[in-house]
């Protein structure tokens, strides 16, 4: 998403992670089994959701919506009119009842300002409204955003390896209010989207070498009691893609067992393209899970 050098970016991903002596190495109790079945080519670089059949991805700055075969349904590619605060970039998505949440922000220089949560209407893809959020909170970006029906909660996810990374930042699905944030234990580093799927929540993480093609990997959060703390535990490595690197969006089709794992070949700053790639390759890979 936004790493400085080559990358492979893995954007869609529905269940995925791996482990090193630098990150969270304890292994899930329920741990699920994918097995890689499709690739899509789609627009967009950064993440991905799914509902009653249809699908959306976000680029850093469009969203497209395709139908169950990947078809082109429409598409914004001016998604940042409305807004009162200027912002550039649009992270990990999630839907809810047609209607789409956004981690939209100003990001420049590797640090976000004018965070927001931006809900767009699942048909149109245009601006809907947008909560007002509280910038005491101590969240300094937005990678992701998950959407947790069973107890109406949306939670923001932030990409920058400081304390702020520390937690997931949680507000009221319904009225927009701000709830608190869930401390993750362990902490992962780089996360680059967030998922919430049957009572747990799920991260993707950008935490392998590209250069060195050392995969990314998929966390558990296993969540406490009370809400405020989550214990974090691996899932799955990505090591059956084409080529690693920075993992991007991910999402899980409970309809069709499927995790959905958003990827692309991006050119480096300043070293240029992987050898063998002339352009950006955007691509989602679909897992059976079970």
């Amino acid at each position: 998403m936004k790493k400085v050098g080559s990358l492979v970016l893995l954007c869609i991903i529905v269940f995925c992670c791996g482990c090193s002596a630098d990150r969270p190495n304890g292994t899930a109790s329920d741990t699920r089994m994918y097995t890689l079945d499709l690739v899509h080519p789609v627009n967009g670089r950064q993440g991905i959701c799914v509902e009653n059949d249809c699908y959306w991805v976000s680029g850093s700055t469009s969203l497209t919506k395709y139908d169950q075969d990947w078809n082109v349904i429409t598409e914004n590619t001016d998604p940042f009119k409305g807004y009162e605060l200027e912002v550039n970039h649009i992270g990990d998505i999630d839907v809810y009842q047609n209607e789409l949440y956004l981690g939209v922000e100003y990001f420049l220089d590797g640090e976000g300002k004018n965070i927001q949560v931006a809900v767009y209407d699942g048909d149109t893809l245009e601006l809907k409204r947008v909560f007002p959020f509280r910038s005491d909170t101590g969240q300094l970006e937005c990678s992701g955003i998950a959407v947790d029906p069973d107890t109406q909660t949306v939670y923001m996810s932030s990409w920058i390896d400081d304390e702020s990374s520390s937690y997931l930042y949680m507000y009221d699905l319904g009225t927009g209010a701000y709830k608190g944030k869930l401390q993750m234990k362990p902490v992962p580093k780089w996360i680059q989207g967030v998922a919430y799927y049957e009572g747990r929540l799920y991260v993707t993480c950008d935490d392998g070498n590209a250069d060195d093609d050392a995969p990314d990997h998929m966390y558990q959060i296993e969540i406490s009691e009370d809400r405020q703390t989550g214990t974090v535990v691996l899932e799955k490595t990505f090591d059956d893609v084409k080529r690693q690197g920075e993992i991007e969006g991910l999402t899980f089709d409970g309809a069709r067992a499927e995790l959905l794992l958003r990827a692309r070949i991006i050119a480096g700053m300043p070293s240029g393209f992987y050898e063998g790639y002339d352009h950006e390759i955007h691509e989602v890979f679909v897992y059976k899970t079970k």
